[in-house]
């Protein structure tokens, strides 16, 4: 994956109805209201409980410092100029190629945003040059499975005991991924 002329820190990646940009201070708020929803805290490792010091800390130096680091591009998911989720490319070299990532605030579920967001990281990855694109959903996280599903990747299989939850126990993840020729 060739990122010479990519200014991570600065990326934005546009989509018909969404804009993935780069996170802005004024997003804290949002991001601390949506980590309250209890399906973000049953699928995610994000602290509990979620505080505003949490929500600020991601998104003025976790989510800068992946982008300036080269470690990923992680971005707020804005749909007509509101924040609705969060979707990240994590860019960890000599794994399965980049990994997608995303969570939606309960006031952005339903109407496609997942699939559109996870699909245009796949797409930006692919189209410098990525070999593969993955993603991996928890066993029991049939809707973030129907998500990877409706953005194009295809089921690989199971991977076992490769999460690590919250009450120090592991779990299992279906594997998902896409090729250029996908």
């Amino acid at each position: 994956m060739d990122l010479t002329l990519i200014d991570l820190p600065t990326e934005v990646v546009r989509t018909e109805r969404l804009v993935l940009r780069p996170y802005r201070a004024d997003d804290v708020a949002a991001v601390h209201r949506a980590c309250q929803d209890a399906d973000i805290q049953r699928w995610l490792r994000v602290p509990s409980p979620y505080t505003e010091t949490d929500a600020a800390e991601f998104v003025t130096e976790t989510s800068v410092s992946a982008r300036a680091e080269g470690r990923g591009l992680l971005t707020a998911v804005e749909a007509d100029g509101e924040f609705v989720g969060s979707a990240g490319l994590h860019l960890t070299p000599g794994h399965l190629g980049p990994a997608v990532g995303y969570w939606l605030a309960p006031w952005g579920r339903g109407r496609g945003f997942a699939a559109e967001a996870a699909h245009a990281l796949a797409e930006w990855a692919l189209g410098l040059g990525a070999p593969r694109v993955h993603l991996m959903a928890d066993v029991g996280n049939t809707a973030s499975q129907a998500v990877a599903v409706r953005a194009g990747f295809t089921r690989e299989g199971v991977v076992r005991s490769c999460l690590d939850y919250r009450d120090g126990s592991r779990g299992d993840a279906v594997l998902f991924g896409r090729l250029p020729e996908d």
